[in-house]
């Protein structure tokens, strides 16, 4: 297959930060950051979402005036009648793209062109034609999939004339719940959290018995501890024919980030270069490549050649 044109994309913030930090923060991914798509919206819990209103249109208007295409992406989990408000907000934004990321925004989104975001699980070649078939034009594909499944997804999304991206840089998503693990970590009811996320900008890092660090916990997500990274891969993916790769909002340096994915994908610099350069960022944390390579997601994979 040859390659496709590449797209570098920004997913949504799945974190609980100050109303003021996360404006700065898109306002300077507009300004800086070399990425073509950004997402915004809450995806990880509908109380969060009144804490950003006062800024989202303002942060959304500064990113189309950098010539940079805003989809708004919808809630990963609807538990109550107030996450179902949410999503259908989100999906009534008719002259907009809107980003999937539960089965219940699909109904809402029937027959218009939308996005489906990675928190549906799309493995099959058959789930991808039925979303085809309903509007979905770009597919962001589950952390979890091998690179064999990918390849294959993007032979099927060519035909139906759908994208297929996926999350190359930040903690992976692994699971959602009804309850708040952050609240019941400080003692507290998910009703009665009093934001205590946002104690945590990348997250609560939880650890074994035995104290290794293991997983984080982002209020109803876990999240991997590690930070994927799919620098070595970022060839093979594209010969594959991946064409939109999506980089995970954290607190360090996106834009250094975004440049250097940037640089890798338009054959500027090598993935070693790259490898190099992400290492400097100086995260705390290991990188994992595991799920690509069909071990478990914490796992680090040195490759030379992926096909």
């Amino acid at each position: 297959m040859s390659e496709a044109r590449t797209e570098l994309t920004l997913g949504p913030n799945p974190f609980n930060w100050s109303p003021e930090r996360w404006r700065d923060f898109y306002f300077r991914i507009a300004d800086e950051a070399p990425v073509a798509t950004v997402y915004l919206g809450e995806t990880v819990c509908s109380k969060r979402a009144p804490l950003f209103e006062e800024h989202y249109e303002a942060v959304a208007e500064r990113l189309r005036g950098a010539g940079k295409t805003v989809v708004h992406s919808t809630l990963g989990e609807t538990a109550s009648q107030v996450d179902r408000r949410l999503v259908n907000d989100v999906c009534q934004r008719v002259g907009d793209l809107v980003e999937a990321n539960d089965v219940s925004a699909i109904w809402h989104l029937r027959g218009r062109p939308h996005c489906i975001g990675p928190l549906i699980n799309v493995y099959n070649e058959e789930t991808l034609r039925f979303l085809a078939a309903r509007g979905a034009r770009n597919v962001c594909r589950p952390a979890e999939l091998p690179f064999a499944a990918v390849s294959v997804l993007c032979g099927t999304a060519a035909a139906e004339g759908v994208t297929i991206e996926l999350q190359v840089f930040g903690r992976q998503s692994l699971a959602l719940s009804a309850r708040c693990y952050h609240a019941r970590a400080h003692d507290r009811t998910k009703d009665t959290c009093r934001f205590v996320c946002e104690e945590n900008a990348d997250g609560l890092p939880l650890t074994t018995l035995d104290g290794q660090p293991f997983l984080v916990v982002n209020g109803i997500q876990t999240l991997s501890y590690e930070y994927l990274n799919l620098a070595q891969e970022v060839p093979a993916l594209k010969t594959a024919g991946v064409s939109r790769y999506r980089l995970s909002p954290h607190s360090c340096d996106m834009v250094e980030v975004a440049s250097t994915f940037r640089d890798l994908l338009d054959g500027e610099i090598a993935p070693s270069e790259a490898l190099s350069r992400l290492q400097t960022l100086e995260l705390g944390t290991p990188f994992a490549n595991g799920f690509l390579h069909g071990q478990p997601g914490y796992r680090w994979t040195t490759i030379k050649n992926l096909i």
